[in-house]
């Protein structure tokens, strides 16, 4: 596992964790949103980079 998916699995499970402690999503319910949660949060990250990158291009 590279340092990106390490980053972005840390962030997923604090952020799953936030919404058991709010009560958004219960401990069975765990296993269906994790994925979504990890996901999202791996897209965004991508997304950014990919932005960055072409912003870098354009210099």
């Amino acid at each position: 596992m590279d340092k990106l998916e390490k980053e972005v699995l840390q962030v997923s499970k604090e952020i799953a964790v936030k919404f058991i402690e709010v009560q958004r999503i219960s401990h069975s319910s765990f296993s269906e949103i994790f994925p979504n949660v990890y996901k999202v949060v791996l897209d965004t990250v991508l997304q950014g980079h990919k932005a960055f990158e072409e912003n870098n291009k354009k210099k």
